[in-house]
């Protein structure tokens, strides 16, 4: 799963440690204003949990997505109902564990700390914790230092309590190799098809029939109100394209941050790994590294072989089934023996045994591509667009107050903010809430679409408020057409509905026949079909097999063979499925997949474990939630 040279042994060890850390500049700050303000949202013993608290952890939230998603950012995702009650049930959560963790005296201590804040990349420089970036990061948060490492501290203690319960979860080997038999367990089946064609004959549709269904399913043939809307776009980009950069200023750009537009040279690799931690017993150690001296010498030998003893003894599970290939990688991309080691090779050259915190590798480079130091000519067009989207982004964020006002105080037009900043007034062709295409991008964002639906868009054609529909892009629309609502004739619709009548007719009498053959099929009696060839299928996903299909051939009981199941198909037809062989799974699975099983089930059962946990506490200590307030809250967008 993890290329254990890519990552962090505590990251890997310490996954429940990583829900709350990733606070670190990403608005540590809020923890330490008070929540004070209007009103609780909830009450977790005697603890409250503000409106303001609540409010602002939604916002950090949804700016910690922008983040990671980018472009494909929705912020109308967080305008519900369950995005709220996620964030403070997480809030809650939090102030159950703190709550008992004071109570019960977990404590974090100073070595303890320092080894955790000494370990986050962004405060360290050359591999090493860094006091003037430590301070400049606080300073620039505008934190203290006391404040920052007392809620460090908080976040440990409360991990403390987490790992106390989750870490104490037991898998038997029984349960693995049970796991393992399901998962590798293959059946042999052979499948007849019975198609709606072979029925179409019997249908015989009532001179009425279509006239009838019309008259009962008027509202099905209704083609729904529709809507014709304008609407103006602000964006940060569209500022871009309007900003002209000078040369001197894309030279005194580059003469600023030469080295940023330097390309860092990249090196591929293969590794075997025979695991070692640096406080191993040293007769492991050595016997690790006895391994990984005796696998070198087979890769001296014959130096062909390396991806096959990768994929046998390596282990490091994530490379080890590519043959050890880590693809490529920078200097910095690995820890200091391995990366030292690898970008001192030549293309094609093996290494000697090379000692990282992990363990032992055998190293083998497969490829290099070379670092460059781009020129001012090579780099002015990277450095035109930066500056352009720099100087934009200033523009957007001075005129989005400047534009929400001006739609929402201007309400019967949008030609005011149009005007004020050179936008122009874009149309839609008519659609409906069902059907958006003729929407453009108006659709995608479920606040501004539903705006326009609004009594007082349709009725009073007012202008909706300007709504985020994607990073630095706010949209404002208005309802400028509308077409009623009309029934289609039933002479237009006649040809449909008869089709419709017929395929629902037939699709009736083939499962009805497949039901009736799967009947005979399980009772033993001989029904003449055409069986297609035998195929084996696994319980894995596998590809033009439908998950209900895949379902209902493991559903069947191994007890007697040959055994039947059928499964409605697609488009009208029915599958009879022959189950004529069960293969059990699991014999000489090997230690790689025993020991990823055992990580999964453990983690499962440790999260159950838990969520029994939280229930205990909050039984404990007694969780209100004020839903009311809930429904109030701020949402966090724009």
């Amino acid at each position: 799963m993890f290329d254990a040279v890519r990552n962090n042994k505590r990251i890997v060890q310490g996954f429940l440690l990583l829900i709350t850390l990733p606070f670190v500049f990403w608005g540590v700050d809020s923890y330490f204003r008070g929540g004070g303000g209007a009103g609780e949202v909830a009450r977790v013993g005697d603890s409250p949990v503000s409106q303001q608290e609540f409010a602002q952890t939604l916002r950090e939230q949804q700016d910690r997505l922008r983040e990671q998603a980018g472009a494909d950012f929705n912020p109308a995702l967080f305008d519900t109902p369950e995005a709220r009650e996620a964030v403070l049930d997480a809030l809650v959560v939090r102030r159950l564990l703190l709550l008992h963790a004071a109570k019960s005296n977990f404590a974090i201590s100073d070595a303890e700390l320092i080894d955790v804040i000494g370990s986050i990349p962004a405060l360290q420089e050359n591999g090493q914790f860094s006091k003037q970036r430590y301070v400049q990061a606080l300073q620039a948060q505008g934190l203290t230092q006391t404040g920052f490492e007392a809620q460090v501290r908080q976040d440990l203690t409360q991990q403390q309590l987490v790992r106390a319960v989750s870490d104490t979860a037991l898998v038997s080997n029984a349960a693995i190799e049970r796991i393992i038999a399901i998962q590798l367990e293959e059946r042999l089946v052979s499948e007849a098809i019975i198609q709606p064609a072979q029925h179409a004959a019997q249908v015989k549709l009532a001179a009425d029939a279509a006239a009838t269904y019309y008259e009962k399913n008027r509202k099905q043939f209704e083609i729904p109100q529709q809507i014709r809307a304008e609407f103006v776009v602000l964006s940060r980009d569209g500022f871009a394209e309007q900003i002209k950069i000078t040369p001197e200023e894309i030279r005194s750009a580059y003469e600023k941050d030469a080295s940023k537009y330097a390309k860092q040279e990249e090196r591929r690799a293969s590794h075997i790994l025979i695991e070692s931690p640096a406080d191993a017993p040293e007769a492991e150690q050595k016997a690790a590294r006895a391994k990984a001296e005796a696998l070198l010498e087979q890769v001296k030998k014959n130096p062909a072989d390396f991806a096959r003893l990768a994929k046998e003894h390596s282990q490091d599970p994530g490379s080890a089934v590519k043959g050890g290939d880590l693809g490529f990688f920078t200097r910095d991309g690995m820890v200091k023996p391995f990366a030292d080691a690898a970008f001192s090779l030549k293309e094609n050259q093996i290494s000697g045994v090379v000692r990282s915190e992990f363990g032992f590798h055998i190293i083998q480079l497969t490829g290099i591509r070379p670092g460059n130091a781009n020129g001012f000519e090579e780099a002015r067009h990277a450095i035109e667009a930066e500056l352009k989207l720099a100087a934009a982004a200033r523009k957007f964020a001075e005129a989005v107050e400047t534009f929400s006002n001006t739609v929402y105080e201007q309400p019967d037009s949008l030609k005011p903010a149009a005007e004020m900043f050179k936008l122009p007034v874009q149309q839609t062709g008519f659609f409906d809430p069902a059907n958006r295409t003729a929407a453009g991008p108006l659709a995608g964002n479920e606040k501004l679409f539903s705006a326009l639906f609004a009594d007082d868009a349709l009725k009073n054609r007012r202008n909706t408020d300007a709504v985020e529909v994607a990073p630095n892009t706010l949209v404002a629309a208005r309802v400028a057409e509308v077409k009623p609502a009309e029934l289609r004739s039933f002479e237009s619709v006649k040809a449909e509905i008869e089709k419709m009548l017929v395929a629902e007719e037939t699709a009736r009498l083939t499962y009805k026949d497949g039901e009736d053959k799967l009947a005979r099929l399980n009772g033993g009696e001989a029904v003449p079909l055409t069986w297609g060839p035998v195929q084996t299928i696994g319980r894995q996903p596998m590809r033009g097999l439908p998950a209900d299909v895949q379902r209902a051939i493991f559903a069947v009981k191994a007890g007697k063979l040959p055994a039947y199941t059928g499964v409605r198909l697609p488009g009208g037809a029915y599958g009879l499925f022959r189950v004529s062989e069960i293969r059990s799974g699991g014999k000489g699975s090997d230690d790689a997949r025993r020991k990823v099983q055992r990580a999964q089930l453990t983690q499962l059962i440790g999260m159950e474990d838990f969520n029994a946990y939280l229930e205990a506490l909050r039984e404990r200590y007694g969780v209100q939630i004020n839903r009311a307030a809930l429904e109030r809250g701020e949402s966090g967008g724009e």
